[in-house]
C-alpha cells in the first residue's frame, strides 16, 4: 500500500463464495451426527414450513449467565410440521471413492402425487434381497416425502429427501425403517420439547446487488471520480486479471445456509387449546396454522412458506434435554 497511513482490511467474508443462486428450493444436508451403538436407532431429520414469528416469555434456565432464573422475552419462529411419509430404504457402502447406493426398497402403496415424482428403481428387488446385502452396508437412510398441502399451502409437488438413520448396528437400523415403511412419522416421534436442532434452508433472495450491499464496501469520498458506490481499485495493471478476492456486484441472497443450535421451545397441535398460536386473521403471507407445529427460539433462514429441514444437533449436544418453562406466547 506504499506510504498509506491507515490500515484498510478487506471487506466481506469469502467463507461462502461463490455466492450464486441455489439450484433448488430444497436445502441439502451433507453431514449427520452419529449416535452410540448402544442407543436405539432413530431417524435424524424432519421438516417444516415457515409460518411467522412470535414472542416467547420464558424463564431463562441457562447456567452461569446474569439472567439465570429470571424472565426472558425472546423471538420465536413458528414452523408448521406436517407428518412425513416414509417411502423407502436406501443402503450405502463405502470405499476409497466415497459412498455408493447398494439398494433401494420402496413401499408398496405410494400415493399417486408422490409416485409420479420419483423413478422407482428397486436395485435390490425386494426386502429379502436387501437384507442379504447388509454385510457391506455402512449407512442406512430413510427416503421420506412431505406434501406442502398438508401444511395448508397450495403447492402440489411434494418434497422428497433422504434422512439418515443412526444408533445401534446396521441390522437394527434397517429393521427400524422397515417397520415404518409406508407409514407417516410425526415431529414428536423424532424430536422432543427442549431439544436443540440444526436448520437448513434457502435464504431470502435479494437479486443483483452492488458491492456496498453485497460485501459491505465503504463509500468513497463525495469528490471521487465517476462514482462513489464502487470499489476504488480492481487490482494492478499487470497482470490484466481480476482476482476472485476483489468485491464485485452480483447475486445476493437465495443461498443455501445451515444454522446450528436452535432450541425447540414449544411443540404442539392447533386442535388442542393449550396455546393460542394463530393471530387474528392468520400470519401475514401464510395464513392460519393447522395441525402440528413447533416454535424454535430465534430466527430461521428463508422466507415464509419455505421448506425448513430440521436435523438432530451435530455440535455441542447436551447430555440431558431440559423442557423450557414457558410463561406466555405473544402472537
Amino acid at each position: 500500500m506504499g506510504a498509506r497511513k491507515r490500515h484498510s482490511p478487506r471487506r466481506g467474508s469469502l467463507a461462502y463464495s461463490r455466492r450464486v443462486r441455489a439450484k433448488t428450493m430444497e436445502a441439502r444436508i451433507r453431514a449427520w451426527p452419529t449416535r452410540s451403538a448402544t442407543d436405539e436407532p432413530k431417524i435424524l431429520a424432519h421438516c417444516g414450513f415457515k409460518a411467522g414469528c412470535v414472542q416467547i416469555v420464558s424463564i431463562d434456565d441457562r447456567d452461569k449467565v446474569p439472567n439465570a432464573g429470571k424472565q426472558l422475552v425472546s423471538l420465536g419462529t413458528v414452523l408448521v410440521t406436517p407428518p412425513v411419509l416414509v417411502l423407502g430404504i436406501r443402503g450405502y457402502s463405502k470405499d476409497h471413492d466415497g459412498k455408493h447406493a447398494e439398494f433401494d426398497v420402496y413401499a408398496e402403496d405410494i400415493p399417486k402425487n408422490i409416485a409420479k415424482e420419483i423413478t422407482i428403481k428397486n436395485i435390490a428387488g425386494s426386502i429379502e434381497n436387501a437384507e442379504s446385502r447388509l454385510k457391506k452396508i455402512k449407512e442406512i437412510y430413510a427416503i421420506v416425502a412431505v406434501s406442502p398441502r398438508a401444511a395448508g399451502l397450495e403447492m402440489k409437488k411434494p418434497y422428497i429427501f433422504e434422512a439418515m438413520v443412526s444408533g445401534g448396528d446396521i441390522q437394527t437400523q434397517f429393521t427400524h425403517v422397515k417397520e415404518s415403511l409406508g407409514k407417516e412419522i410425526k415431529i414428536d416421534q423424532i424430536f422432543e420439547t427442549g431439544a436443540t436442532v440444526d436448520v437448513a434452508a434457502i435464504t431470502k433472495g435479494h437479486g443483483w446487488q452492488g458491492v456496498m450491499r453485497r460485501w459491505n464496501v465503504k463509500k468513497k469520498q463525495h469528490k471521487s471520480r465517476k462514482t462513489v458506490r464502487e470499489v476504488g481499485s480492481l487490482g494492478p495493471i499487470s497482470p490484466q486479471s481480476i482476482m476472485y478476492t476483489v468485491p464485485r456486484a452480483g447475486q445476493t441472497g437465495f443461498h443455501q445456509r445451515i444454522e446450528y443450535d436452535k432450541r425447540i421451545m414449544i411443540m404442539g397441535n392447533t386442535e388442542s387449546d393449550e396455546i393460542k398460536i394463530n393471530p387474528d386473521g392468520g400470519y401475514k403471507h401464510f395464513g392460519l396454522v393447522k395441525g402440528d407445529f413447533i416454535i424454535l427460539k430465534g430466527s430461521v433462514p428463508g422466507t415464509y412458506k419455505r421448506l425448513i429441514k430440521l436435523r438432530s444437533q451435530i455440535r455441542n449436544a447436551p447430555a440431558k434435554v431440559n423442557k423450557p418453562n414457558i410463561l406466555e406466547v405473544v402472537v
